[in-house]
């Protein structure tokens, strides 16, 4: 299997993203790139690069739902005829109709103020902007197979940076299309999400997290391929510097708790002081991530509405 790395650059903090070619029969795309005019060309003048045009593509398959990682697919299928595929709990998010309903309901519950939750909403709106919606998906499970002529990918149900991300597995040599699940130099972020199940919950993030890289452990990868930056070649030491952050980051926000509690939103505003625009719903979402992960592990007790937090 001929693997080829695009590196995309995007308008983001992030950075640029890694689009993978897969040069066997169907001619492959892991991710696409976000919709962005210095993307694209990016994206095909790495692709002329290799010898190839969008117009060659046979197959887009999208690692999760954010827009620097399938904002071109739409387009590409139009160039090329290309079948784009996503997990199931993802597919709602790359369409074009989005409900907010759910995540108002999560956000008011956390305790953000109605104002900030319509900038929220403004601005998750104009992120989406950066990806055109897919008309049409096919979707993927767990552990179904992607074939080529004369290999497969395995798809590994890998939830936690979103409901639905995954990774895909060559198992003749372990090597992981890890995408934001595994990343060598950034902590992927447990996005505020419904859950995919029951819409009036909210995803247990942090948690599904955890079991996904003690999964990908069990898979014994030798080479990681991440949706930014380089390959990680040492998953052991990574699985276990990922667990010590989650620790330390979670032992700091219980001793930032009041003695008389906080909802999620004054939370995140002890723990994340400094963060602003887009960045303070990051910081929610993670508080909330770990939040929820202390009361699975009584550390903490949640009641009311707005939800409030206290010690155990």
């Amino acid at each position: 299997m001929r693997v080829h790395r695009i590196i995309v650059p995007t308008p983001f903090y992030v950075g640029p993203v890694n689009v993978y070619l897969i040069e066997e029969d169907p001619l492959t795309l892991i991710d696409a790139g976000p919709r962005d005019d210095a993307s694209l060309e990016g994206l095909r003048s790495g692709l002329a690069h290799l010898g190839h045009k969008l117009s060659d593509i046979k197959r887009i398959i999208i690692s999760h739902a954010h827009a620097d990682h399938y904002g071109l697919a739409q387009l590409i299928v139009e160039e090329s005829g290309a079948t784009a595929y996503i997990h199931e709990w993802d597919a709602p998010a790359v369409s074009a109709e989005m409900d907010y309903r759910a995540y108002r309901a999560l956000l008011t519950s956390a305790g953000v103020p109605g104002e900030t939750i319509n900038h929220m909403e403004a601005g998750y709106e104009k992120f989406r902007g950066f990806a055109y919606p897919l008309a049409r998906v096919e979707t993927l499970r767990d552990e179904d197979e992607i074939l080529f002529e004369h290999e497969s990918l395995t798809v590994v149900h890998t939830p936690g940076h979103t409901p639905g991300s995954i990774c895909l597995v060559r198992t003749a040599n372990r090597l992981v299309f890890a995408s934001d699940t595994v990343l060598k130099t950034i902590t992927p972020n447990p996005v505020l999400s419904p859950d995919p199940i029951d819409q009036t919950r909210r995803f247990q993030s942090l948690g599904e997290y955890l079991v996904s890289l003690a999964r990908i452990r069990g898979l014994a990868p030798t080479v990681l391929k991440g949706g930014h930056g380089d390959d990680v070649t040492d998953y052991d030491e990574h699985f276990h510097r990922m667990f010590r952050f989650t620790k330390s980051r979670q032992a700091k926000l219980l001793s930032l708790m009041p003695k008389n509690g906080a909802s999620a939103w004054e939370a995140s505003m002890l723990l994340f002081p400094n963060a602003h625009g887009y960045h303070r719903f990051l910081a929610l979402s993670e508080t909330v991530a770990h939040l929820d992960y202390a009361v699975y592990e009584r550390k903490l007790v949640v009641e009311g509405a707005p939800e409030r937090y206290q010690l155990a």
